[in-house]
């Protein structure tokens, strides 16, 4: 006997999601955003698309490109922005060809016109920003694409210290885990709390939020200071460290990539800085370290590994050297150390004058 199918709702789902793939889209962060409404959108366990709605859109008919070589086909061309609730842009590889056609940006464009809130995740604010609609509104990116932002929009607003941000109807996400965040918050706002955290139970990513806060990069980004620094290759030379923690370089290699020589190097960190180079670098894994240790869920042997030390014992007495405390004493604390670089800067110079090399082995 033949079962009749199971015709769905016809009422409108409290949740319209459109997206538009960038070239060489993430996509982890893509799929976060897609399983998360694909799991509130059903109280049931059969990813209907029920209670919230998605659509991929694409203004030509050909497959795109994620940056691990896996294509997603369109399920839609573009589609009237009115009858989305939020267009979301995930961004992906940002040198290379370009993110999206100018189709894309005029229809992106429209739907600000529109007063259609927009979101950009991952590199996707870098794409809002350039079809225009981000300006007077501060965006969200990750602290490893900061610098990239910076130096392509000087006049734009950018914060590198949460997962994402609401500013009136535009939202921005550094992509990654906090793409999951984000879609808990469309869907706490939109669907309910429960179906919220049915999809993050599934998902096994049952971490707990306060309310509608976003939680705070896992990095701590030292872009704020770079921001001050006038010389190019010493900008440069921060961003290659900040962007190689787990395994540092040699300072020569640093150096060979801004084309100039490790002594030069050294004079220039000097001069602009008042510390080595190498104090810097580990200056910086340091405070990544404490910053790991301080959120309690690694321990400090992980920890070490994860900020490129060869081992425990090392890492420790780096640690103190650096702190004045062992790692022990700040692990699982939660406690909130300054953003800025500058009072640790100003520690090192200070112990550099008075003749103490630090940090001479390791």
């Amino acid at each position: 006997m033949l079962q009749r199918k199971q015709s769905l709702p016809t009422e409108t789902p409290s949740l319209r999601v459109g997206i538009i793939l960038a070239e060489n889209f993430t996509l982890s962060a893509f799929s976060l955003l897609i399983d998360h409404l694909r799991l509130a959108a059903d109280k049931e366990d059969k990813s209907r698309p029920i209670l919230c709605s998605w659509q991929i859109m694409n203004s030509r008919p050909e497959s795109i490109r994620a940056s691990c070589g896996i294509s997603v086909s369109r399920t839609s061309d573009l589609i009237n922005p009115s009858e989305f609730d939020y267009i979301a842009v995930v961004g992906g590889l940002l040198h290379g060809r370009r993110q999206v056609d100018e189709v894309a940006m005029r229809y992106l464009q429209k739907a600000a016109s529109l007063g259609i809130p927009l979101i950009g995740i991952c590199t996707g604010a870098f794409v809002l920003a350039r079809a225009g609609v981000m300006n007077g509104r501060t965006c969200c990116v990750s602290w490893y694409h900061r610098q990239d932002f910076l130096e392509e929009f000087p006049d734009h607003h950018v914060t590198s210290e949460q997962m994402y941000l609401v500013d009136g109807d535009r939202i921005t996400c550094s992509g990654g885990g906090g793409t999951a965040e984000l879609a808990l918050h469309l869907i706490e706002k939109h669907l309910s709390r429960p179906l919220a955290r049915k999809a993050s139970h599934i998902l096994l990513l049952d971490r707990p939020r306060r309310g509608d806060t976003p939680s705070l990069q896992p990095h701590p980004p030292i872009s704020d200071d770079i921001e001050h620094v006038v010389d190019q290759r010493v900008r440069r030379a921060m961003m290659e460290m900040e962007q190689n923690m787990i395994d540092p370089l040699p300072i020569s290699f640093v150096a060979k990539r801004l084309g100039i020589s490790s002594r030069q190097l050294e004079r220039l960190f000097q001069s602009v800085l008042g510390i080595r180079p190498a104090v810097f670098y580990r200056m910086i894994r340091l405070r990544y370290a404490r910053s790991l240790l301080s959120q309690g869920e690694m321990s400090i042997t992980q920890v070490a590994i994860e900020t490129g030390f060869s081992d425990c014992a090392h890492f420790s007495r780096q640690f103190k050297t650096m702190f004045g405390h062992s790692p022990s004493s700040v692990k699982g604390r939660g406690e909130q150390f300054p953003l800025s670089l500058s009072p640790l800067l100003t520690d090192l110079r200070s112990r550099e004058r008075a003749g103490v090399r630090l940090f001479e082995s390791g």
